[in-house]
């Protein structure tokens, strides 16, 4: 006999093909052009009851192969009459079902006109083809949900999204339940295809069978074990037709504890879930879980930040006991909001009492810097006591940051204010700080002669306290060393200056301090365009103007005293 894949069998193979064909590893059905069994061997008849010779092919074999042996027929009609090629490949195989097995049916002619049927049994790989389609889908399924998860650190929207994803998938609705807060329970619920729906419920999770295991991280409740009619209403979304016929629980594992629970529904009319769709649940419930605990997390830091940036970021600036105080702060990264340069107004207890200005500078950028810079701060805070002596405060300060861990070292400048009728007085200290400037009613800009020793790096410190008075409409301008060394200009190497810090100052005269803080961060930025630079802080300390100036005299303007 050939091999299955030959196209036709001799006379001599026919007549001995009864004896070979009880041998054969597979059934084997003979049918002629006219539709009817000539042979079938014992494997094939035992297969299928009625296929014994004489039979009809529809009546002995199923459908699908009745079908393929009439179109076996018509191409060896075909080949006869020249229409059709033959040779080998001619008649492929085909498949079907015969009880609750798959077959492959491979056709081979004879020379007689018959055609013999090889029947193979292909049910395992079949199964195992549609396995591998199975877990393909759920490999794919589970990358796209990991990606629409990690789409968003919003809890809320991390649990609707869960909610979303689980319900499209696995069932009829979804519940995604995090830890309660307080005496509520967050919940999100979601319909197939529809978006999900969160709510602060009040509720008890041991009312639910496992949830309060489940919200806890212990292993679930198989689903077997849950009654659907013991669920309470609050569960089951509204909107959800029918009535739940499987139930399946499983926690949402976190880092080191759970994120919450998820909850599946299935409808009566549908099947339950196995065990398989358990565990693959399971699979899904893992990656939400790592989600809902990264955006947690995330919701944690983010508040314990915003709680300590408040302590770091410059203080809101406003008029204070008739004296115009501006401010602006440019940190070095544009993606950070404090670096190593502050400033802070600490206003006098009375109306007539100076208030202090400090403005600093503290060596580095970033977090590092801006945690020194709170340190600094607060203890500025706890020596204003004291604030009538500069040079007491600054030693403290210093004897402060050299018994700390921190190697970093900061130059600061302090200002003391008070009004006085039109005028406004000002005692001014500078540690290494550079020398601030006034700018006149004339236009001329004048550097304020105080110097003193950086804090933060030697045991002993000096400093050299100098006041100084405002006229209305004249500004004393306190900056760190980010706007005169900021590089720029038309080849982007060169430094922006001293000089060109006062021309510009220069240029504000009898304008407010907010006007003037705009104006020195505007070119500032225009000399830099993108390139980089440190941190900028600057204040403006302006004397109002006054509807009649008094005529100024010259021996006052531009003298200081120690």
């Amino acid at each position: 006999m050939s091999s299955t894949e030959g196209v036709s069998i001799t006379r001599s193979e026919q007549c001995s093909a009864p004896g070979l064909w009880a041998l054969a590893p597979y059934p084997v059905i003979m049918a002629d052009e006219s539709g009817t069994v000539v042979e079938a061997n014992p494997a094939a008849t035992q297969l299928m009851k009625s296929a014994v010779a004489g039979a009809s092919m529809p009546d002995a074999v199923p459908d699908w192969l009745a079908r393929a042996h009439r179109e076996a027929v018509l191409h060896r009609r075909l080949i006869a009459q020249g229409r059709a090629e033959g040779g080998r490949g001619a008649l492929l195989p085909v498949t079907g079902r015969i009880a609750a097995y798959s077959f492959e049916a491979h056709p081979t002619l004879s020379q007689e006109g018959n055609v013999v049927w090889w029947l193979i049994d292909d049910t395992d790989r079949r199964l195992a083809e549609d396995a591998l389609v199975a877990e393909r889908a759920r490999t794919r399924f589970l990358a796209e949900a990991s990606n629409f998860l990690a789409a968003s650190l919003n809890t809320d929207r991390c649990m609707a999204t869960a909610a979303e994803l689980a319900a499209g998938y696995f069932a009829d609705a979804a519940v995604v339940i995090t830890a309660p807060s307080g005496r509520r329970l967050p919940v999100a619920w979601a319909l197939t295809g529809q978006e999900a729906t969160r709510v602060l419920l009040t509720a008890d999770p041991s009312q639910v069978p496992g949830l309060s295991e489940a919200l806890q991280g212990f292993p679930p409740v198989p689903t077997r074990w849950i009654d659907p009619a013991a669920l309470p209403d609050w569960i089951v979304p509204q909107g959800f037709t029918g009535t739940v016929g499987s139930v399946v629980i499983t926690s949402l594992p976190g880092f080191g504890a759970a994120a919450g629970a998820l909850i599946l529904l299935r409808r009566s009319d549908r099947a339950q879930f196995s065990e398989n769709e358990e565990i693959f649940a399971r699979l899904f419930a893992a990656r939400a879980g790592a989600t809902l605990a990264s955006a947690r997390l995330y919701s944690d830091q983010s508040a314990t930040t915003r709680t300590l940036m408040r302590e770091l970021l410059p203080p809101p600036l406003r008029r204070l006991n008739g004296v115009e105080i501006a401010g602006g702060y440019r940190p070095a990264e544009a993606d950070e909001r404090v670096g190593g340069d502050f400033y802070d107004v600490h206003p006098g207890s009375t109306p007539t009492d100076a208030s202090l200005v400090v403005l600093g500078d503290v060596c580095g950028k970033g977090l590092e810097a801006a945690v020194l810079t709170g340190k600094i701060r607060n203890t500025l805070q706890a020596l204003l006591p004291m604030a009538d002596d500069h040079g007491r405060m600054l030693e403290l300060l210093n004897g402060a940051l050299l018994n700390s861990h921190n190697t970093r070292f900061a130059t600061l400048v302090m200002v003391s204010i008070q009004r006085a009728d039109s005028h406004v007085r000002l005692r001014l200290t500078s540690a290494g700080h550079p020398a601030p400037l006034i700018v006149r009613m004339d236009g001329s800009v004048e550097e304020v002669p105080t110097q003193g020793t950086l804090i933060g790096a030697l045991q002993t410190i000096s400093v050299q306290s100098v006041e100084a008075v405002l006229h209305p409409g004249e500004t004393c301008l306190l900056y760190t060393d980010g706007f005169t060394e900021a590089r720029g200009g038309p080849f982007g190497d060169e430094l922006f200056g001293e000089e060109r810090l006062k021309h510009a100052l220069s240029e504000c005269v009898g304008l407010p301090g907010e006007a003037v803080i705009e104006r020195i961060q505007m070119l500032a930025s225009q000399w830099l365009r993108d390139g980089s630079h440190d941190d900028m802080a600057v204040i403006a300390i302006s004397a109002p103007p006054t509807n009649h100036l008094s005529a100024v005299d010259g021996h006052t303007r531009g003298r200081y005293t120690s």
